[in-house]
């Protein structure tokens, strides 16, 4: 936040414009269409202290010109792009076009709307909707300073073995008995930072970070759930966490750091019996019960080490 002093006290302040919503159709002559639904959120850091001591706004960025300024410059990329350019694009506007704004922070989630398959074949203009959702969160300062954190939220992973849980503390509150077979489910939030320092350190590849965000997505799924014959084992979400971390920064080079939340959702063993019948379900490796609540929660980040110079 912007901070400045002003009658012995510290002011912290931001202003912006939440939950944009945007539709965007590209359209090619040969009739295929392409299709993105964002929402957008603005947070500027400017040099607007009077509004909040002195009622005067003529510093103020009106919100609502925010919400306009994200569907005029929608209608200006007439090309197809990822949503972490059109971010940067939108933040790059904001510290150049207005003095007071020092720094744009810019964050857009996708929905996953994907092309449709009609026997087969790729329909020109008919989409479905997936289930993960893509993320970026962009901030430029007004010196051209640059992040880019792109990420993923709801990627539901489940393996109904190579799983356990064993060897972990014991003591008077303990029931949990250890375990070498068990599903394993999660759902996956991912954020992942790239090293880009400046505008100026941008790739200059169409879609690049549209084809990283698949390839990471595609990773991670990959190695949580290892081989397709045999699998991997996962001695705890703990782990696998790390390997899939692990994984990501060792095969992207331009990531340098990856946060990973993975909740561990539980599916109970369902043993049911009476007085009358001891074993009218019988546990078998077969018949689990879902929950969502209480779940464990874990998460780690992992990050590259820089060499010193």
């Amino acid at each position: 936040m912007a901070s400045e002093k002003i009658d012995g006290f510290t002011l912290e302040q931001r202003h912006g414009k939440a939950r944009v919503r945007l539709g965007r159709v590209w359209r090619s002559q040969s009739g295929r269409h392409i299709f993105v639904e964002w929402t957008v959120s603005i947070s500027l850091l400017s040099n607007c202290l009077a509004a909040y001591v002195r009622d005067d706004n003529s510093d103020i960025v009106a919100t609502d010109s925010m919400k306009n300024t994200v569907y005029a410059k929608a209608k200006e990329c007439a090309q197809q792009l990822s949503m972490e350019e059109f971010a940067i694009k939108l933040a790059k506007h904001f510290t150049s076009f207005y003095q007071q704004v020092t720094t744009a922070i810019v964050t857009i989630e996708e929905k996953p709307w994907e092309r449709a398959y009609i026997d087969g074949q790729p329909h020109d203009h008919g989409f479905k909707r997936g289930s993960e959702t893509h993320t970026t969160e962009v901030i430029v300062e007004k010196s051209g300073a640059l992040q880019v954190t792109s990420g993923i939220q709801g990627l539901a992973l489940l393996k109904t073995t190579r799983a356990g849980f064993e060897g972990f503390i014991r003591d008077k509150y303990t029931a949990l008995a250890d375990t070498r077979e068990r599903i394993v489910a999660t759902e996956v939030t991912a954020s992942w930072r790239y090293p880009f320092e400046s505008l100026s350190g941008i790739p200059l590849q169409p879609l690049y970070f549209t084809e990283k965000y698949l390839d990471v997505k595609k990773v991670l799924a990959e190695t949580f759930f290892g081989p397709p014959r045999g699998g991997v084992y996962s001695p705890s979400v703990q782990s696998t966490l790390y390997q899939m971390a692990k994984t990501v920064l060792n095969r992207f080079p331009d990531i340098s750091s990856i946060q990973l939340k993975m909740p561990n959702l539980h599916f109970l063993p369902v043993n049911i019996s009476s007085k009358d019948n001891p074993a009218i379900v019988k546990f078998d490796d077969d018949v689990y019960l879902p929950t969502s609540e209480p779940h464990g929660s874990i998460e780690a980040t992992v990050s590259r080490i820089r060499a010193k110079m």
